[in-house]
C-alpha cells in the first residue's frame, strides 16, 4: 500500500539581515578593496618566492586557487548570490585551453611580426628555472586581475550602466593601473587598455565566463615573460624566460621601454579576435543595455 505521507516541505531560507542588505548595497567598492588587496598580496608573495623558481610555482598556483575561492565567498558574503555563474564548472576546463591557446598564439604571432620587421636585436637561451617560474608567477597574477576587473568592476558596473559603458570604462581603468609600473608612458597604458583590457573584457562578455579571460591573461603574460624574457608591462624585475630576446627599433615596433604591449603591432594582434567575439556576444544576445535607460523607458511605455 502506498504511503500518504507527504515528504517534509524544506526549511524556509532565513532573510538576510538589515545589516547584510546595507553591505549589498555598497558591494562595488566593498568588492573592489577586498579583490584589490588580494591582489596587492599576490604581487607581494611573488616578488618573494620569484627567486626560487621550484618554489615559486607551486606558490603561484595555490595563490590563483585561493584568490577563486576569496572571490566565491565574497559572492556569496556580500552579493548574498548562491550561484556564481561566471565560475561554474562545467566547461571551465574546455574555456581556460581555449584561452590559454589563444593567450599563445596571439603573443608568439605578435613576436613574429615583430621579428619579421627587424625588431629582434639578439636571441639567447635563458633558462628553465625561469620558464617554471614565470608560470607560478604569471598565474596568481591572471586570475588576481580578471577576478578584479571582468569578476567585479565590468560585471556590477555592466548591470547598471550596459554592456557598451562599462567596457569603456572598465578598460581604461585596467590601462590606468598600469601607469604606476616603471617606465610606464601615456601611450603604453593605453595601449594596454586597447589590447589587454578590451581583449580579455570582450572574451567575457562572449562567453559570460571568467574562464576564457583567464586562459588567455595567463597565456599572453606567461608566454611573454616565460618563454621570449622580453619586459612585461613595464615592469622593472629584469625578465628570465627560456629565451631571452633583445628587441631594438621605433617603439611603434618594439613598444621601447615598456615592452611589447606598447607596440602597434600588438594593438592589430588582439583586434583579430576581439571583432569576433564581440560580434559573437551580439549575435546570442550578450550586449546588455543600461539598467537605468531600461527604466526610464518602460516608465514611458506604461505612462
Amino acid at each position: 500500500m502506498a504511503s500518504t505521507d507527504h515528504p517534509a516541505d524544506p526549511l524556509p531560507q532565513a532573510a538576510p539581515s538589515a545589516g547584510r542588505r546595507r553591505l549589498r548595497r555598497f558591494r562595488l567598492p566593498v568588492l573592489l578593496v577586498a579583490m584589490f588587496g588580494v591582489m596587492t598580496a599576490i604581487a607581494g608573495i611573488n616578488q618573494v618566492v620569484s627567486p626560487i623558481p621550484i618554489l615559486a610555482l607551486p606558490v603561484g598556483i595555490g595563490l590563483a586557487v585561493a584568490a577563486v575561492a576569496c572571490y566565491r565567498w565574497l559572492c556569496r558574503t556580500v552579493e548574498l548570490r548562491s550561484d556564481i555563474p561566471e565560475l561554474q564548472k562545467p566547461g571551465s576546463r574546455a574555456q581556460l585551453w581555449r584561452g590559454t591557446l589563444l593567450g599563445f598564439g596571439l603573443f608568439a604571432g605578435l613576436m613574429a611580426l615583430i621579428a619579421m620587421f627587424g625588431g629582434w636585436q639578439e636571441v639567447s637561451w635563458g633558462s628553465v628555472g625561469g620558464l617554471i617560474g614565470a608560470a607560478g608567477m604569471m598565474s596568481g597574477v591572471a586570475v588576481a586581475e580578471e577576478l578584479l576587473f571582468r569578476g567585479v568592476l565590468f560585471r556590477i558596473m555592466e548591470e547598471r550602466i550596459g554592456t557598451v559603458s562599462a567596457l569603456v570604462v572598465s578598460t581604461l581603468l585596467f590601462g590606468a593601473l598600469h601607469l604606476v609600473n616603471p617606465n610606464a608612458t601615456l601611450w603604453g597604458a593605453l595601449s594596454i587598455a586597447l589590447t589587454g583590457g578590451f581583449l580579455m573584457t570582450a572574451a567575457y562578455v562572449a562567453t559570460r565566463s571568467l574562464w576564457l579571460p583567464i586562459g588567455l591573461h595567463f597565456a599572453w603574460n606567461f608566454t611573454q615573460t616565460g618563454i621570449f624574457g622580453v619586459t612585461i608591462s613595464g615592469s622593472a624585475m629584469p625578465p628570465d624566460g627560456l629565451l631571452n630576446v633583445t628587441l631594438s627599433g621605433p617603439s611603434a615596433l618594439t613598444g621601447g621601454a615598456f615592452g611589447p604591449e606598447a607596440s602597434l603591432l600588438a594593438l592589430l594582434i588582439c583586434l583579430v579576435p576581439t571583432v569576433p567575439l564581440l560580434r559573437r556576444a551580439a549575435r546570442d544576445g550578450q550586449i546588455r543595455p543600461s539598467s537605468i535607460v531600461s527604466n526610464w523607458s518602460s516608465r514611458g511605455r506604461n505612462g
